[in-house]
């Protein structure tokens, strides 16, 4: 009797653990479309549209008094969201440590995000400051609900499990990403036969993205769980902002006691630069510099998303076969020969450009969803938040630096090619500092148990 109780609870154990991740996925099936169908296919071309329609007769427009070629517009407004991610990740990430109110937080981002991205709907004629606004907020909530949203996963999954967990939630985010671009290409395609003009289209795709991302985003919240962590049972519960800051100095403390993990983040930090600057320049490049039209663009993006889904399944597969890191570092290769490769698309040229997306999309999903799982096992147990909100910085909160080298880059030579090909720096040294981090004394050295594949 107690064997069968032991099992029991062993199993009970067991699905609960896989109903919160199921539950898990849905945040990622809710933000994904924001990903898609805001950053990498309407706002930029959209914004930049806006942006020149407001320029003066040679091209700039005036943000604060500042100079900025139209142009450079959305690439400087990405990179300032970015900054300010960095300030506002590690104090969210002490803070929910500190309270073990993780699940509050991130519905608090996720719906702010929502609302500012459904806003977009009133951006038209030459209200680029608005976009740039509403950008800014949707971008910083994003990014702040992401890291919160990927510090659950060494909560919810055992070591070996991981890698698994994690790149069935980016296929889950690829998906909806991919049937909402359906959508919007039927719309946009069909805008006439509707009775709408093609930037009342456009509008209607963004503010549907916000209401897709607050819609899904209840799942999650109603599935996941806080858990008190040691720093929460020690304290009364409540965590003034003077206490969060403290907790961020301690943060900072405790990750210069483990140099491997900081390591890792280091080579993420350079090569997610890359990743992320082509997640939000691709449209654009795409439209300004090689003359594609948005239908073009959103089927070009489509095709990413699927391909990133299977790539996504894939690559976790082969990480079970050969190592989450060897699995990685072949992904960035792959990157490197891709962006090399589009410097030479030429222009009006569709096809090329599918054989691109192709190329991205391949390996997009695997090499963010095997990244976050192998962090997940460098981080020292009950401080998962704090840790990802590091992550996150090196996700997005420190990927400000692509975008401003993208759009400094445009900014001085009035071409996008020149702009893309300066992102391979990125994945090749990525790969070298990558292939540097011993993996598994790593993992020992943040008191976790080594998985037996790596």
């Amino acid at each position: 009797m107690s064997a069968q109780a032991v099992s029991g609870g062993v199993d009970e154990e067991t699905a609960a653990r896989r109903r919160e991740q199921r539950g898990w996925y849905w945040y990622d099936w809710a933000n994904s479309v924001y990903s898609t169908s805001i950053l990498t296919v309407f706002l930029g071309p959209y914004l930049t549209s806006v942006a020149k329609a407001a320029a003066d007769p040679d091209g700039f427009v005036h943000p604060l008094g500042i100079p900025v070629r139209a142009g450079s517009f959305f690439a400087y407004s990405v990179s300032a969201s970015l900054l300010l991610s960095v300030l506002a990740m590690p104090l969210a990430g002490a803070l929910v440590d500190r309270t073990g109110r993780k699940k509050p937080l991130l519905g608090g981002c996720a719906y702010t995000g929502a609302a500012a991205t459904t806003g977009m709907f009133f951006l038209h004629g030459d209200r680029y400051l608005l976009g740039g606004a509403l950008l800014i907020v949707a971008n910083v909530c994003f990014v702040v609900s992401m890291m919160l949203y990927n510090s659950f996963l060494p909560q919810i999954a055992e070591p070996d499990e991981r890698d698994a967990v994690s790149s069935r939630g980016w296929a889950f985010g690829y998906a909806a990403g991919a049937l909402v671009l359906i959508a919007d290409l039927a719309l946009y395609a069909g805008h006439d036969s509707v009775g709408v003009s093609e930037g009342t289209a456009v509008r209607i795709c963004l503010a549907t993205a916000g209401l897709w991302w607050g819609g899904f985003s209840l799942i999650p919240l109603l599935r996941l769980r806080d858990r008190r962590t040691a720093a929460a049972a020690s304290a009364d519960g409540d965590a003034a902002p003077g206490e969060g800051r403290r907790q961020l100095v301690e943060t900072l403390r405790d990750m210069r006691r483990h140099p491997l993990t900081l390591a890792f983040l280091l080579a993420y930090l350079v090569y997610n630069d890359g990743v992320q600057t082509v997640i939000s320049q691709a449209s654009v490049y795409g439209s300004e510099e090689l003359g594609l039209d948005q239908t073009t663009l959103i089927i070009a993006v489509l095709l990413v998303q699927i391909l990133a889904a299977a790539g996504a399944m894939l690559m976790g597969r082969l990480a079970r076969r050969y190592g989450a890191q060897r699995t990685i570092l072949g992904s960035l290769a792959a990157w490197a020969l891709t962006l090399a490769a589009a410097f030479f698309v030429p222009a009006k040229a569709p096809v090329w450009f599918f054989a691109l997306a192709s190329g991205i999309g391949l390996v997009l999903g695997g090499s963010q969803a095997l990244s976050r799982s192998l962090f997940s096992h460098l981080i020292p147990g009950g401080k998962e938040a704090e840790y990802f909100s590091a992550y996150e910085m090196s996700d997005r909160g420190v990927s400000w630096l692509g975008p401003l080298v993208f759009g400094l880059a445009y900014q001085l030579t009035g071409s996008y090619r020149d702009a893309i090909v300066s992102l391979v720096a990125f994945f090749a040294v990525g790969f070298v500092l990558l292939a540097r981090v011993p993996v598994r004394r790593a993992i020992a050295a943040a008191g976790n148990r080594i998985p037996d594949r790596i």
